[in-house]
């Protein structure tokens, strides 16, 4: 087994606390060992925010230990209050539940469920559902001084709020984190949590319950939050959150989320969101510094993170959209290509299929203001539909001249563009 696990984080400048270096070097040195990692169900989705410990789970499993990642059926309905200024709205058990089936499958996508160290994928739920609260308080609470409580960041922060303040009941949260640290270590020898910075008080806490309930010697190991270089919060855009479900977050617009990454923090996502190896992103940095017009870099990056959320298919579909816009090859699209613009991709709208003149279509949209301005932009041939240029502004848009039956792909000058759909069958 490679002694290289802790020194490559280190170098990817993913390691943002860790509870013993040493200790955990030798432990991760000397065998197999079991790691978890926890991802509450707060939407139907994770997001580009989550993929740093996903992508760690999957780092540790490469290195020959077994990851567990957890669900937090349990912890979702309660809602963890580190670092967050206000109290959580509770979500209906029914929505959390499916919430849990579809972040299930998502955490399983980036690891290995097969092999002599295959991951499993739990729920809190599990072991949390038919335990009464006189066995909780017993066999958990009294193993926690309130005292200490207060004093981790997550709840000292919350406290100092006088509005907002903290329930009991996310109060409670880190006592109930702390239980599945503890019920992994008896169920399958978990030794190790890793989780977010924001996460390191209720991770010693867990690694507290162990020593206490169990004589188990653990270790906690968190990532940092992941920022741009000016300081902003990374993975917001103008639309908002970058889903990794492909139907809330298009592989196109996922992978171009990627190759618009400042040059000042492209090595940085190189480390932490790919498997490549530190010399190629040596190189890569190399490349960018030398020839950052050519953006290798930033196109190694949203072609390996695209493929490891999208696949193949993820990857070679964002770049025929790309190539179709850029490069006018608009005959190249599919059916699905277009459904991503629709989606995400574009400034898009449906026709009106009582007014689908042309004019119409672009005073409708951002391209054009009114109808007279409409016509000044193609008379002067600014307007191009599906990679032609149109100066006819008695032109409709048919569904039998429409891409796929359906859509009709609109430029203005080089880089304005709206997609006008007409409504499905």
């Amino acid at each position: 087994m490679s002694s290289s696990l802790i020194s490559d984080l280190e170098q990817r400048g993913l390691i943002a606390q860790i509870s013993d270096r040493s200790g955990l070097d030798a432990h991760l040195n000397s065998g197999s060992r079991t790691v978890y990692c926890g991802f509450d169900p707060t939407a139907e989705s994770l997001h580009i925010g989550n993929l740093v410990p996903l992508l760690m789970l999957r780092r540790f499993q490469l290195y020959g230990h077994r990851p567990i990642g957890l669900v937090g059926g349990a912890t979702g309905l309660i809602g963890d209050p580190s670092f967050k200024g206000n109290e959580r709205t509770l979500n209906d058990r029914s929505v959390v539940e499916g919430w849990v089936t579809r972040l299930r499958e998502q955490v399983a996508h980036f690891v290995d469920l097969t092999g002599n160290n295959a991951a499993i994928v739990v729920d809190n739920l599990e072991w949390t559902k038919n335990l009464d609260v006189i066995s909780f308080l017993r066999d958990v609470g009294k193993h926690f001084s309130v005292n200490a409580m207060m004093q981790k960041d997550s709840v000292r922060l919350r406290l100092t709020q006088a509005e907002s303040g903290i329930s009991f009941t996310e109060f409670s949260y880190m006592l109930l984190q702390s239980m599945d640290f503890a019920e992994l270590s008896k169920r399958y020898g978990c030794t190790v949590q890793i989780g977010g910075s924001d996460q390191w008080g209720n991770i010693t806490s867990g690694m507290d319950l162990v020593r206490r309930t169990q004589g188990m010697e653990t270790f906690a190991l968190t990532v940092p939050l992941i920022t741009k270089a000016d300081g902003s919060k990374f993975g917001k855009t103008e639309t908002g959150t970058v889903w990794l479900d492909s139907t809330r977050t298009s592989p196109y617009a996922f992978f171009q989320f990627w190759m618009n990454t400042a040059d000042a923090d492209c090595v940085r996502y190189l480390g932490a969101f790919t498997f490549l190896d530190i010399e190629e992103i040596r190189q890569l940095s190399i490349a960018l510094q030398t020839s950052p017009e050519r953006r290798e870099a930033q196109r190694r990056l949203a072609r390996d993170v695209t493929r490891l959320v999208h696949g193949n298919g993820g990857v070679a579909s964002a770049e025929r959209i790309s190539n179709a816009l850029f490069q006018g090859e608009i005959a190249s699209l599919t059916k699905e290509d277009l459904a991503q613009l629709h989606l995400d991709g574009m400034p898009s709208g449906m026709i009106d299929e009582k007014e689908p003149g042309l004019l119409a279509v672009l005073a409708a949209s951002p391209l054009a203001q009114s109808k007279s301005a409409a016509r000044k932009l193609v008379e002067s041939g600014g307007i191009q539909i599906n990679g032609r240029p149109v100066k006819d502004v008695d032109t409709v848009l048919t569904k039998a001249s429409a891409l796929h039956d359906r859509y009709h792909l609109i430029r203005r000058g080089k880089k304005a563009w709206y997609l006008g759909v007409h409504a499905q069958r």
